[in-house]
């Protein structure tokens, strides 16, 4: 069965000798042509790198213009900020027109001096 295949070098020289034959027939393009294939592929990928980056850049001005891109406050904030402000507020005497902790220290000094 190792004798139908034959030696690895044998095969190795065929496969090798096989690809130049297949070289040989190959037609190969000029330099020219090559040089005009070549520049026309540059210029579509030039092409399609500027189209690429003005939709970009087109697509992100129409998102600025609109507001895409602006931060909204909530009023959520202003309503919390307004509720802790009137939590923290002290409370005034309504004969006096004192605040409570003035109140309280007044009426302790009145006691102590009577």
């Amino acid at each position: 069965m190792a004798d139908k295949k034959g030696n690895i070098f044998k095969r190795l020289g065929k496969k090798i000798s096989d690809v130049f034959a297949e070289l040989k027939r190959v037609t190969w393009p000029t330099g020219e042509k090559l040089a005009k294939t070549a520049a026309v592929v540059l210029l579509v990928i030039v092409f399609f790198a500027v189209y690429l980056t003005l939709i970009g850049n087109g697509g992100r001005w129409i998102l600025d213009k609109v507001g895409f891109y602006t931060i909204v406050e909530t009023t959520a904030t202003t309503t919390a900020a307004s509720e802790t402000s009137a939590e923290t507020t002290p409370a005034t005497s309504e004969s006096t027109g004192e605040t409570s902790g003035e109140a309280t220290s007044a009426s302790t000094e009145s006691q102590a001096e009577g």
